[in-house]
């Protein structure tokens, strides 16, 4: 615990004058208002009007007088004629990773088709875009390559492009778009939590992304897409954007969306990371963790019905008193699963640390292998360091919003 308590001075001192830059630099950012694409109406009504449209979104897409951009469509006479849900569902209740059936909006009546069902329901019907004209995606991202939302995206703008259909992203901010770092996703480990050959956090906004999909032709077959993005006003990178509502159960505040990057990875271990609790994504531990006090047990709860070590007591550490600005300089943190790994004694069927699903969510091989050689987190992070630049040159003309 000392050992760990050192390593954590000795980095924050280092982290000390990024900070203070990120810091000063969010604060001026701070005092623009940010008004996000679903708020500029005047800016996408008038191409809507005579078409049937089907709205990508969920319980985020919101605007600041609480409407949903499903109501702020309708309200304007846009014809809406389906939504598509991603991951947890249009009111955002579901599990991760949770099979979500089809209905209909209580509201409106508008009929909605999940896309994050069984896997031959994970991208729209040909039937339903034979119903529509153009699809208008409004969902609040977190930045990460495992973070599910852009994966319906790009499916979505799948099948827009084979159908012939246009595709308007209304865009918003993202809140960990403040920086870019982890290794590129190797493809050969593409899966339902990497999609495309970005790294863990690309710091770029759902917008931008589609922007980079269509340009650099990672759709089927290198297909084109009728794009149009109705960007933010006001909004930079180093701006820090505090999200209106949960974008997704487990991430109920800025502290788990800050450590989500870093805490994530231990989905791929048999570490809790806290579902079953307050705290999601804020936490790590297990019931064999030694050199411990702080103590956690996960039950089922809402958005984690039956979540890792359920009613098992987990010994671990609280992340909760990390400064914020602190998480963000770090960026992709893996001295959270060395310390564990550290302080873990497996016994019997959890003798292996890792699972299979660790390599997909960090994206290669190669770090799994050089954390259980006991290599320190700076030597594995200067592996992708080249990734990291020469992804922030390939994105460079995608960019909507200035990056300082």
């Amino acid at each position: 615990m000392q050992q760990f308590d050192a390593m954590k001075r000795i980095r924050n001192l280092i982290a000390i004058l990024y900070v203070l830059v990120s810091v000063l630099g969010c604060h001026a950012a701070s005092q623009t208002s940010v008004k996000v694409g679903a708020e500029r109406v005047e800016s996408y009504l008038p191409m809507l009007k005579g078409k049937r449209v089907a709205l990508l979104s969920n319980h985020t897409g919101i605007v600041p007088d609480g409407r949903h951009t499903l109501d702020v469509l309708m309200d304007n006479g846009v014809d809406v004629r389906l939504i598509f849900s991603p991951e947890h569902g249009f009111r955002g209740t579901a599990d991760a990773g949770e099979h979500v059936s089809g209905s209909v909006d209580r509201k409106t009546g508008v009929p909605i088709e999940s896309l994050y069902g069984s896997a031959s329901k994970r991208v729209p019907s040909a039937e339903a875009m034979s119903k529509i004209d153009v699809v208008v995606c409004d969902m609040q991202d977190v930045g990460l390559r495992f973070y599910t939302y852009y994966i319906t995206m790009l499916d979505v703008m799948n099948a827009a492009a084979a159908a012939g259909k246009q595709f308007v992203v209304l865009d918003r901010p993202n809140p960990n778009g403040m920086y870019v770092d982890g290794p590129v996703l190797d493809m050969r480990l593409a899966s339902g939590v990497g999609r495309l050959p970005i790294p863990v956090v690309h710091g770029m906004t759902l917008g931008e992304l589609a922007r980079m999909i269509v340009g650099e032709k990672w759709l089927k077959g290198g297909a084109g897409l009728d794009l149009m993005v109705v960007p933010c006003d006001g909004y930079t990178h180093a701006f820090r954007y505090s999200l209106p509502v949960a974008p997704s159960p487990n991430l109920p505040d800025m502290k788990a969306v800050y450590l989500y990057p870093s805490t994530c990875l231990f989905e791929g271990t048999v570490m809790s990371l806290g579902r079953g609790t307050e705290m999601p994504f804020c936490v790590y531990g297990h019931p064999d963790m030694k050199g411990c006090t702080f103590e956690f047990t996960p039950q089922s709860r809402p958005g984690a019905k039956n979540p890792p070590l359920r009613g098992r007591r987990c010994h671990g550490r609280d992340l909760r008193s990390i400064p914020d600005d602190t998480i963000i300089a770090r960026g992709l943190d893996l001295e959270y699963v060395i310390d564990a790994m550290r302080h873990v004694e497996l016994k019997g069927k959890d003798k292996k640390f890792f699972t299979s699903f660790f390599d997909k969510l960090i994206g290669n091989t190669s770090v799994r292998r050089m954390l259980e050689q006991g290599k320190s987190a700076a030597d594995i992070k200067a592996t992708w360091q080249s990734d990291v630049a020469e992804f922030r040159r390939l994105r460079r003309p995608y960019l909507l919003y200035p990056e300082g």
